[in-house]
């Protein structure tokens, strides 16, 4: 599958886990399918909600295989390949090409926290040896450096990378990124399940999405809604989504959903360690708001 822009809903899947800490490869399988039959434009495994920290490279890979026997080719798949090691993601990049995967999620160098040349020669590298469309991923809260406008839009001139997922939660950044590069072929993706609304409002052409684990065929009505210029139903599924929205990151993303996703029946909600399950306190309280949710409305 080729791919030439970046539009719509991408889930960052859940790697599920059986007790003793191994992939569950078959539930991992059949969420994939669940997913894409529930009409999402694409796929991203193995990225932060993924677990990716704690997978080896082997596993990693493995996954990405797994998503994409599943799915074959009915929706891309965006492998999450990114290290703050150029040469580790680099290899990790090309094994997620062999693997099949359509396109790359990478994550900007973290603890290092390269200044702007490092980053942009981290990103140029992997752009030039892997000819796959590439997202780069922006979130400075786990990897302690913000990918600035004036980086965003210098990324964007080379034709392999066709994206930006912001998940800084600057509103004000991601209009800016989006103003600059109207005239690149460049898609600006919410990272922020809060703010998947405002960022389609300033110009952005989609998420790569948390909730939409849980609430699949929501999410995508709700940015489908907003990307064919109905704001008014679009605000309606934002705000029907928001505690749900709020709720998963009570704790650690992925924590949350997880638990969320093991209370609707998809999956253990394992997570590996240093993570742990949902806090009891919480449990609950997530419990009512997917009840309050009830079933998805059957489509007129």
């Amino acid at each position: 599958m080729t791919l030439s822009e970046f539009r719509g809903v991408y889930p960052a899947m859940t790697t599920p886990f059986h007790a003793d800490g191994s992939i569950d490869f078959e539930t991992l399988r059949t969420d994939a399918r669940r997913l894409a039959d529930a009409g999402v434009d694409g796929l991203v495994p193995v990225g932060s909600t993924g677990e990716s920290a704690t997978l080896s490279h082997d596993e990693h890979i493995e996954v990405v295989e797994a998503v994409v026997d599943a799915v074959g080719d009915d929706v891309p798949i965006i492998a999450g390949s990114g290290s703050n090691n150029t040469a580790e993601a680099l290899s990790l990049s090309r094994r997620s090409a062999d693997a099949g995967a359509d396109g790359l999620l990478l994550i900007s160098p973290y603890y290092n926290k390269p200044e702007p040349a490092g980053m942009i020669e981290h990103y140029r590298t992997i752009a030039d040896e892997v000819d796959l469309p590439q997202i780069v991923y922006n979130v400075p809260g786990r990897t302690g450096r913000n990918i600035t406008p004036d980086t965003a839009v210098e990324l964007a001139t080379h034709p392999n990378i066709l994206g930006y997922k912001a998940a800084s939660g600057d509103l004000n950044q991601v209009s800016e990124v989006v103003e600059r590069t109207r005239d690149e072929d460049f898609s600006v993706l919410a990272g922020d399940d809060g703010l998947i609304l405002p960022t389609l409002a300033v110009g952005g052409t989609g998420t790569i999405s948390v909730v939409a684990n849980v609430e699949p065929e929501r999410t995508v009505d709700l940015v489908h809604s907003a990307l064919d210029g109905d704001f008014e139903h679009a605000r309606e599924r934002h705000h029907e989504l928001g505690p749900l929205m709020r709720a998963l990151f009570w704790e650690t993303n992925p924590i949350p959903v997880n638990e969320a996703m093991a209370i609707r029946g998809y999956g253990p909600g394992t997570v590996r360690s240093p993570l742990t399950r949902l806090s009891g306190e919480y449990r609950d309280d997530l419990e009512a708001i997917l009840a309050d949710l009830g079933p998805v409305e059957a489509e007129p």
